[in-house]
């Protein structure tokens, strides 16, 4: 990215989002980056090879026509990014599946025909095979090569070049000369290896589209936990739903019970309590009452409430978070900065190899027939189809290890980040603690029978835990009348006479403490909620350490329950962390040279997710930690986070032994292209060879360690 002049003083800076096609590679990253970076008005541009969008920082003035003419004359097609485009990663697996479909239908049919050739057919029968091959293979690569022609064709019509253009020319040049031969009665063609490279190369590129359709957007699903409308109260006694960009800071917003609150405001008449989970990740629910500050996106539990808004829409809190989580996405792996350096290589390389082969042979009075076949053959064996699936295909058999082992890669290039670990950082609730449990056991059948009755009458969270608990021990409600919730305290009935409460102790009883269950005649019952860790938590957290990674809690729950749990597992913790502490945390530890996996499962761990080397989330999490998260486990098993980590150092290994056997084959297959002792068959066969046995090492990856 390249700074430019700053806008005037004290004119702030826009920002546009555009989803963009045909980014193949890192060097196509490093071209849209700096090619939009020196355009006038723009202070930074940053590409999110994931999810295929750039984001641009620029001039007011400047508009989102004018940046995509700049990303046009790039040689990209982008469109404003709107939901509409953002199924577009599926769109081109859908495509990729149909034409490695058709690729390797050719495949098997002309290397069928090919059998009967090299069997040592007559001259007749072998014209005739080459004409079948032909009328299969020719339609098969004019299909199937759609995705490598059109972006070399791009490419080219720009005055560049990109790793799609030598494949194109080999794969044309290799279709023409067999072409030719067939209808010169030469004796050999090439189709068989034309189709061959083709399905290959489809399949490193199938692979890389199905690892990005994994990485679903989080931010989209973060913003749509948000209400998209509010019930708007006006001055007159009026009431009318408004979109929440329309409403305006001071403005009363009404909140039903149990209704998602949309904006950020103060509450200035009545008395609820709100989850704040989703925002805060604090498990218990929180008293408001007048004058008393509310988020967006958090919910209304008890009573009607009615808000001044002081925040809407991309203002809020949870937009801010959003922003930090779209931020916090945009790093660059250490492979990807390989292959950028890499791609800038590879075209002319090859390019300038095979036209120095061909005048070679030419001067020195091969002809002009010999003179091409060798320089295709030079441009057949160096096709970069091993290195190009070297990292997909070991990060797709891991990721299916690792599914049948409870764990759902999103991302496949968080797995290199993941090998790298030397630190982890776990939320709390949720994510080392099993879910909050009530305490039953001193109640006796009549006291539950009422308690359940009370419980399954109120929507707080703990009397919802309540009545679950109940509900599956089998436990029949007590039949009650004038059964009432009264905010912010608890719930009230009476039961054959029999005044009972449930709800805070200084309410229901008159004495101090936590909740209680309060009948006539009867001493109050403390309800209590126990918290304990997951029956693994300890295991996982060892087996971290004897890996050499530190680990610790940070959590957005009470200080004193936090260090309780941290001196259990004998590791730190940290309580009350706001989204934007954990952030810190993160940025702190990296600053010092750590690299940091943090586990979390709630839309408070989403910027820290983002931020994070790499992220892994339980299947229980909200839709939001799920979607940011690199990696998902499933169950309760702690012990998937080293698990995982152990899995992604092994993929490293198995990644670089890949590169080592690719670049071993390039080292030995293109001196003897160049001398003239490889044809394009044998240069297909070989490169097929290449591909093979980086597959079968990447296999190797079907088992993992639990």
């Amino acid at each position: 990215m390249n700074a430019v002049a700053p806008p005037a003083e004290g004119e702030a800076l826009s920002t546009s989002l555009f989803a963009v096609e045909g980014l193949r590679c890192a060097g196509c990253i490093a071209k849209l980056e700096h090619g939009l970076g020196a355009v006038p008005g723009v202070a930074m541009a940053r590409v999110n090879f994931t999810t295929r969008r750039v984001r641009v920082e620029h001039e007011p003035a400047l508009d989102d026509d004018a940046l995509t003419d700049a990303i046009a004359a790039l040689g990209f097609d982008a469109h404003p990014y709107v939901e509409a485009v953002s199924g577009a990663v599926k769109r081109e697996s859908r495509s990729l599946v149909l034409a490695l479909a058709v690729a390797g239908f050719a495949a098997m049919n002309v290397m069928l025909l090919s059998v009967a050739i090299w069997s040592g057919a007559d001259t007749a029968t072998r014209a005739m095979f080459h004409w079948l091959s032909a009328l299969i293979a020719l339609p098969a690569i004019a299909y199937s090569g759609r995705p490598f022609f059109a972006s070399a064709w791009r490419a080219l019509r720009r005055g560049r070049t990109n790793m799609d253009v030598p494949i194109s020319i080999g794969l044309v040049l290799t279709a023409g000369v067999s072409l030719y031969e067939t209808a010169t009665g030469g004796e050999h063609a090439y189709f068989d290896g034309a189709v061959m490279l083709l399905f290959f190369l489809l399949v490193g590129r199938f692979l890389d589209s199905v690892m990005r359709s994994r990485a679903e957007d989080g931010v989209t699903a973060l913003i749509r936990r948000v209400p998209a409308d509010a019930l708007v109260l006006g001055k007159d006694g009026t009431a009318e739903r408004r979109a929440a960009d329309e409403i305006a800071p001071g403005m009363r917003v009404l909140v039903a019970a149990g209704e998602r609150i949309g904006v950020d405001g103060e509450v200035i008449e009545g008395a609820s309590s709100v989850d704040r989970s989703l925002v805060t990740g604090e498990s218990d629910p929180v008293a408001i009452g007048e004058g008393d500050p509310v988020l967006a996106g958090t919910i209304n539990l008890d009573q009607p409430i009615t808000i001044r808004t002081t925040a809407s829409g991309a203002a809020t809190v949870v937009a801010d978070i959003a922003r930090l989580m779209e931020n916090a996405g945009q790093s660059r792996s250490r492979y990807v900065r390989i292959a950028d350096r890499a791609a800038r290589l590879y075209a002319p390389v090859v390019h300038s190899l095979a036209a120095l082969t061909f005048a070679g042979w030419f001067i020195s009075g091969a002809g002009l027939h010999q003179s091409v076949l060798v320089a295709v053959s030079v441009l057949i064996i160096t096709c970069p189809c091993a290195i190009g699936i070297a990292v997909p295909i070991a990060q797709v058999v891991v990721s299916g290890a690792l599914m049948r082992a409870g764990i759902l890669v999103k991302d496949g290039a968080a797995l290199e980040r993941l090998a790298t670990i030397d630190t982890v950082l776990l939320d709390k609730t949720g994510t080392v603690t099993a879910r909050e449990a009530p305490v039953l056991a001193t109640l006796d059948a009549q006291a539950r029978a009422i308690l359940l009755a009370l419980a399954r009458a109120s929507r707080h969270p703990l009397s919802r835990r309540v009545a679950e608990t109940l509900s599956r021990e089998g436990v029949i409600a007590a039949e009650g009348v004038c059964i009432r919730e009264e905010t912010g305290c608890g719930v009230a009935g009476s039961f054959d006479g029999v005044e009972a409460r449930f709800g805070k102790a200084r309410w229901a009883a008159g004495v101090p403490g936590g909740t209680v269950l309060a009948t006539d005649g009867r001493s109050p019952v403390a309800i209590d909620m126990v918290e304990t860790a997951h029956a693994d938590s300890a295991a996982a957290v060892a087996r971290l350490r004897s890996m050499g990674i530190d680990a610790s809690i940070v959590s957005g729950d009470e200080t004193v329950a936090v260090e309780r749990l941290g001196d259990a597992l004998g590791i730190s913790a940290r309580g009350r962390m706001q989204p934007t502490d954990k952030l810190a945390v993160i940025e702190t530890l990296e600053g010092e040279g750590r690299r940091v996996l943090m586990v979390g499962d709630g839309l408070n761990d989403g910027p820290a997710l983002g931020a994070a080397t790499a992220s892994m989330a339980p299947a229980s999490a909200t839709d939001v930690g799920k979607l940011t998260a690199d990696l998902i486990f499933f169950g309760e098993r702690l012990t998937s986070v080293p698990t995982a980590i152990a899995a992604a150092r092994r993929t490293r290994r198995i990644v670089q032994q890949n590169f080592a056997l690719a670049v071993g084959y390039n080292l030995l297959a293109v001196p003897l292209a160049v001398a003239g002792f490889v044809t394009p068959l044998i240069a297909a066969l070989a490169m097929s060879g290449s591909s093979l046995l980086v597959v079968g090492n990447a296999l190797r990856l079907n088992r993992i360690a639990r």
